[in-house]
């Protein structure tokens, strides 16, 4: 049975419809999204082509939208304010990107040393996460929904591998979100650069490192042909990708298109994830077999304990600062030991005893 019928018959099943779905004023919405990524952008923009195509095979073309790249809006981090002022009905990117309009937007993709995807996916939806997300962006008349995981990010290219402490010091590295805030505190100058800049970047030695994702995207970029090292990640270990949709216009479609909308939001986020998952292991696979010079690394233990108490330190600090920003992390915090709690009976002790067989 294909996707889109599955995905319809879910839809009749929430809307409690018995035979068809209201096709309330039969009216064509036309609606446009602005993505942060270029032009096919894998794995990203497959979210968002994936999105516009259910939503008009749901709809039965009544909600069609049109995705448009940064090539042609030319603000790859300029679509918040795309779609706050109405330009724009919808758009796809980070919510950490955000972080200089309102820093509490950060918490709404990752933080460094948090959740896995499963426990954050579940934070959202069963936790809290959902309705705290909407606190934060209310004030903007936008409303966010996740919008694809990446799963755990790989700690990023270095040219020269990292073997103390002192090595950050004066690191210019593109890291966004609260790990650049990490890293400033320990000495590095973390910068933020739009996904199409970023191979020019570290090719030039506008900086030294970067992080982007992991294999399901780093080796289509080429970076493993400048910086030899490649370290595992500790600063975003389930980064969810945002849908942002402008109020007004969400509320100007009528309840069966809002359905349709959230179904289709959700299923594209879930799709991304395990494309993203699949795409990781098919590349590795290529990167360990075809570049064989890339070495591979993790963060030396005593490094890994200074970004941990530098973290610590940062959250508590913005905590006293903003009591949303307190509400937010006593809501991760407390939601995260109840889900490690499973996770370390469950998955961690599966691979534990695989591991040792």
């Amino acid at each position: 049975m294909k996707k889109s019928i599955l995905l319809t018959l879910l839809l009749v099943l929430s809307l409690g419809v018995s035979g068809t779905i209201n096709a309330a004023d039969g009216k064509v919405y036309r609606w446009k999204l602005a993505e942060t990524w270029g032009p096919n952008f894998p794995v990203f923009g497959d979210t968002t082509k994936n999105l516009a195509k259910m939503v008009k095979e749901m709809s039965d073309g009544r909600l069609i939208i049109r995705v448009d790249s940064a090539n042609k809006h030319k603000s790859p981090l300029g679509v918040f304010d795309f779609v706050k002022s109405g330009q724009y009905q919808m758009a796809h990117s980070g919510s950490y990107y955000w972080k200089g309009k309102n820093f509490n937007t950060l918490f709404f993709t990752t933080i460094p040393f948090g959740m896995t995807a499963p426990e954050q996916y579940a934070w959202f939806y069963h936790g809290g996460g959902m309705e705290l997300m909407k606190k934060v962006y209310d004030q903007y008349g936008i409303l966010s929904f996740p919008g694809g995981n990446t799963g755990n990010q790989m700690g990023g290219w270095f040219k020269k591998e990292i073997n103390t402490v002192e090595d950050l010091k004066g690191l210019k590295m593109r890291i966004p979100g609260f790990a650049g805030e990490v890293l400033a505190k320990l000495g590095a100058k973390p910068t933020n650069i739009p996904p199409g800049e970023l191979y020019t970047a570290l090719e030039r030695n506008t900086i030294d490192a970067l992080e982007w994702v992991g294999p399901s995207l780093d080796l289509r970029m080429g970076f493993h042909k400048i910086a030899p090292y490649y370290y595992t990640g500790w600063h975003e270990p389930a980064t969810e990708l945002q849908f942002m949709v402008n109020e007004e216009a969400y509320n100007s479609l009528p309840k069966d298109l809002q359905k349709i909308l959230t179904i289709a939001m959700k299923t594209a986020a879930y799709d991304m994830y395990i494309q993203s998952y699949h795409e990781s292991a098919i590349n590795l696979a290529s990167l360990k077999k075809d570049y064989p010079n890339v070495k591979m690394r993790s963060f030396p233990k005593d490094v890994m304990n200074a970004i941990q108490e530098a973290n610590n330190e940062l959250l508590n600090e913005f905590a006293a600062k903003d009591p949303m920003t307190a509400e937010i992390l006593k809501s991760l915090t407390e939601y995260e030991d109840k889900a490690r709690a499973w996770t370390n009976l469950s998955d961690r002790a599966y691979l534990d005893n695989f591991d040792a067989k």
